[in-house]
């Protein structure tokens, strides 16, 4: 385990005590193309402004806006919907509606190709994928802002509640629901998406099934956060593109893989043993075999 759990904060790792790290601290400021200059993570008025947290000798980005660094994501899913002539731009945080007029929820990025005149000849998603925390990350962000200087080198790996990535709460809440629900609209409408994520994550997903590029509808835009010793800061950097399909895809995310029947009703038998309160029986059970 690391002695502390901040990767990123404000954009920075905490030991760059640049003035450019220092005033983006100071003034809470984000780095990474967010819809304000200031960070809005949790609380406008009190972001958590930690971007990134670390995982052993890797990172795990913990804010969505942290992918918007270079735009990169826009340029890789561009790349999978539109030919290499096409224009076009993103726009972010598109609202979505059902067939009913319902809010199906917001679309991270639209990638949105025009012509000459400025009419929309074609479109696709990209769904930004961050990780959940288990633990408390707020206490540990909120001790280093107390004195960055003084504790820019702080050991945080007694503390009670040590915060680290979340990842089956990240795919089974947030990731599979959002893919299929926002996600199933698309594919009703034939339209390509992306799904941006770091290698982490995509590391603790199922086995996907991949196609070629002309044959998907679904591509995995997987990214590592590298360390930059010049200037003490991690750069979001290409990975590698998965080319899936979608209905396999989410038959895969959302699917749980069975265990043994044998186990589940030995706990059965646990619960019934303790519900009644009293000893196993001596009658055959299931796990005896087929009553005769």
């Amino acid at each position: 385990m690391p002695r502390q759990p901040l990767a990123e904060v404000f954009g920075f790792p905490i030991d760059n005590q640049s003035e450019k790290a220092i005033r983006y601290r100071d003034k809470r400021l984000c780095p990474f193309n967010n819809k304000v200059p200031n960070c809005t993570k949790d609380k406008a008025n009190d972001p958590l402004g930690v971007c990134s947290v670390a995982e052993g000798d890797r990172l795990a980005i913990t804010c969505p806006i942290r992918f918007r660094e270079d735009w990169l994501i826009a340029e890789d899913a561009a790349a999978f919907f539109f030919p290499p002539e096409a224009k076009w731009t993103s726009l972010v945080e598109v609202k979505l509606r059902d067939k009913n007029g319902q809010p199906a929820g917001n679309i991270d990025v639209v990638l949105v190709s025009y012509d000459d005149r400025g009419r929309v000849t074609d479109f696709g998603s990209c769904e930004v994928q961050a990780v959940y925390i288990s633990g408390n990350v707020r206490r540990p962000f909120e001790y280093f802002m107390g004195d960055q200087t003084g504790r820019s080198n702080m050991d945080w790996s007694g503390q009670t509640n040590y915060p680290s990535p979340d990842y089956l709460s990240s795919s089974r809440k947030r990731l599979a629901p959002q893919v299929l629900f926002k996600g199933g609209i698309f594919k009703t409408w034939g339209k390509k998406q992306a799904i941006a994520i770091h290698r982490g994550f995509f590391n603790t997903l199922p086995q996907l099934t991949e196609v070629a590029p002309e044959e998907s509808d679904l591509a995995w835009l997987v990214y590592d956060l590298l360390h930059d010793p010049s200037d003490n800061v991690y750069k979001l950097t290409r990975g590698q593109t998965v080319y899936t399909r979608f209905e396999p895809t989410m038959l895969k995310l959302t699917t749980a893989e069975a265990g043994s029947v044998d186990t589940f009703i030995e706990h059965l038998q646990f619960k019934l043993d303790k519900k009644l309160d009293t000893n196993p029986p001596d009658a055959p059970t299931l796990t005896d075999g087929v009553l005769t």
